[in-house]
């Protein structure tokens, strides 16, 4: 059986606009697979006709020694770090199978002020340089100080972004369409990158019948974006986050799959199928094949 991954007409079979889009973040709330099942999974993944909308692994720093016991003599697997460990005890491992692609972790709790948690993260980054860092800021108290001194360092070559939480158990976790498209606009306004996570399950903004609370969609979040990196004021993003209704975001989605998506990074998933079932359901990906 062939293993070219191109359709006829050399088309890719995941557009730049979704590269990476998605990290596997199988071991995390509220799917919690247990980590040798997560590792099969990603590998099958890694080798599917959807791989490049695949990002890395995502593992707690607590169990990155209990990862590499699971890999085989030569494989070779890039992960992200998320930080259930203090700032000053994150690292890498010594093991050439694997490539940190990220280390992720929390700068400060809801009302806590960010600054100690963020330079904790930039001396991380200097301590390792060919790592990216995402500082998750709160999006309460000090947020905006936060984003500037994570800026400043950034543009002073420091390979740190930020990182905001859109969902969780409790309604105040989720942001508003227009506390969402503010924090975007900010990070625009500050040529700064951002991840997401929590509460993406879904392309398009929906309550979920069981809690009641409203996601957000990963495809408004990814049109928002772009709207804001091509200067789109805060309502106008808001707008676009707001939006219940899959048509009005399909064709500006479509009109930029051959582009990256710049300013926002991407986010964690439990669930690599969902996502990509969403993209497929809305024409955005055809199922192998995309052209």
């Amino acid at each position: 059986m062939s293993t070219d991954r191109r359709t006829p007409t050399d088309q890719p079979l995941i557009a730049p606009l979704f590269h990476r889009l998605v990290d596997d973040a199988a071991v995390f709330p509220p799917g919690n697979a247990a980590l040798p099942d997560a590792v099969t999974a990603h590998r099958e993944h890694r080798t599917a006709w959807y791989a490049d909308l695949v990002g890395p692994l995502l593992v707690p720093a607590s169990s990155v020694d209990a990862l590499t016991a699971l890999l085989d003599p030569a494989e070779r697997l890039g992960i992200g770090i998320i930080g259930d460990l203090p700032i000053d005890r994150l690292g890498v491992p010594d093991d050439p199978r694997v490539t940190v692609r990220q280390i992720e972790a929390a700068a400060a709790k809801r009302g806590e002020d960010p600054q100690p948690g963020i330079a904790r993260l930039l001396a991380l980054a200097d301590r390792l340089p060919d790592v990216d860092v995402y500082a998750e800021l709160p999006l309460t108290f000090g947020l905006l100080a936060g984003l500037d001194t994570v800026a400043s360092a950034r543009a002073n070559g420091a390979r740190v972004a930020v990182k905001f939480r859109t969902g969780g158990l409790a309604a105040e976790l989720f942001p508003t369409p227009v506390e969402l498209a503010a924090v975007i606009c900010a990070c625009r306004e500050r040529d700064l990158p951002f991840k997401l996570t929590a509460g993406l399950h879904h392309a398009i903004r929906h309550a979920d019948p069981e809690t009641g609370f409203t996601h957000h969609g990963f495809l408004n979040v990814l049109v928002g974006a772009a709207l804001a990196a091509d200067g789109g004021e805060v309502a106008d993003v808001a707008e676009v986050l707001a939006a219940t209704d899959a048509v009005p975001l399909i064709e500006p989605a479509r009109a930029r799959r051959d582009h990256p998506r710049g300013l926002w990074v991407g986010f964690g998933s439990c669930s690599m199928i969902e996502p990509l079932t969403d993209l497929i359901r809305l024409g955005l990906i055809n199922g192998g094949y995309e052209g």
